[in-house]
């Protein structure tokens, strides 16, 4: 079973950074598109970031781009969200999916596995 396991959440001010990672057990993260997903008011969880299996291209949501980064190291099976410049409004739970893609989903629902979330908190 594959399974995310999400890492590095906490509390922060706001401008302060934060690196979030996902390792992923039971699988080869290295056959897996992957994303980064928060809550969106009224809606399914939106994408935060995305990079797909060989970390040839990434997506940001317009929310956080020029302040987010992803990347990927096949070798670890893990996936790291680097957050700069965080803002009061980046407070949620993030979570990690991956699914075996060798496109780039940016749907909730295209993406197979799941992490449990790990809580990030930004102080103003």
């Amino acid at each position: 079973q594959v399974q995310p396991v999400e890492s590095g959440g906490g509390l922060v001010q706001a401008g302060g950074s934060l690196r979030l990672s996902c390792a992923v057990s039971g699988g080869t993260s290295s056959s897996y598109a992957m994303g980064w997903f928060r809550p969106a008011p009224g809606k399914e969880r939106e994408a935060v970031a995305a990079i797909n299996w060989i970390g040839s291209r990434t997506y940001f949501a317009d929310s956080v781009a020029g302040r987010f980064t992803i990347s990927r190291d096949n070798a670890k099976n893990t996936v790291y969200l680097q957050m700069n410049r965080l803002k009061p409004e980046d407070t949620a739970v993030y979570y990690c999916a991956a699914d075996q893609s060798v496109g780039l989903p940016l749907r909730s629902a295209d993406y197979a596995y799941w992490g449990q979330g790990t809580h990030v908190t930004v102080s103003s």
